[in-house]
């Protein structure tokens, strides 16, 4: 992996509990970032109409998904309804390699691994919401939560938030424009230091 440290490309990496807003960050991010894409994982999931190999998901089927697990072919990867999911390394490193800067959206392993891997080529950035109350009313709000999964996404940032302080920066996202600005400036920075 001594290659990969010297890749002309950089990985972002935005890890967030449910309810955060990372998926809205992000995409905001990325319309003010041309020179940033966002990372396109693998799955064994089979294609929805509209999706295009490689733009949606690079589409595998079980067995292949499998053999890259045992030989080392992910940068992470997880399991959940039925499916699995993950970021391949190959292609990972052929991006950057490319001078190609990618977002990733991992949960709080997946970044840490991506950190391990790359040490001086990501930029680890933790979403944190501005209290756990104030996430369980997101997530409320969204109405699409029953009591069992509120309380389990609700442990589950409690979890992540455990997890914060390995990260290289942790931007409280109180305010959404403010913290768009904020993370597009430290990405900004990240991507313009060589």
């Amino acid at each position: 992996m001594v290659e990969a440290l010297r890749q002309k490309g950089k990985l972002i990496v935005f890890s967030a509990p449910s309810g955060t807003g990372k998926s809205t960050i992000a995409k905001m991010v990325l319309q003010r970032l041309a020179n940033v894409k966002f990372s396109v994982s693998a799955t064994t999931r089979q294609k929805r109409a509209g999706e295009q190999e490689g733009v949606s998901y690079y589409f595998l089927n079980k067995e292949d998904f499998e053999e890259k697990i045992s030989t080392g072919g992910f940068i992470e990867h997880e399991f959940f309804f039925g499916n699995h999911y993950g970021t391949l390394l190959d292609k990972t490193v052929e991006i950057i390699d490319a001078g190609t800067h990618i977002l990733l959206d991992l949960d709080v392993k997946g970044a840490l691994n991506v950190k391990r891997l790359f040490p001086d080529n990501s930029l680890l950035l933790f979403l944190k919401p501005p209290s756990i109350e104030v996430l369980e009313e997101r997530l409320k709000g969204r109405a699409s939560e029953d009591e069992e999964s509120l309380k389990l996404r609700l442990d589950r940032a409690r979890l992540e938030l455990t997890y914060a302080d390995r990260f290289d920066e942790v931007i409280v996202n109180d305010n959404l424009d403010k913290t768009v600005e904020k993370v597009t400036a430290l990405i900004s920075k990240f991507i313009s230091n060589t």
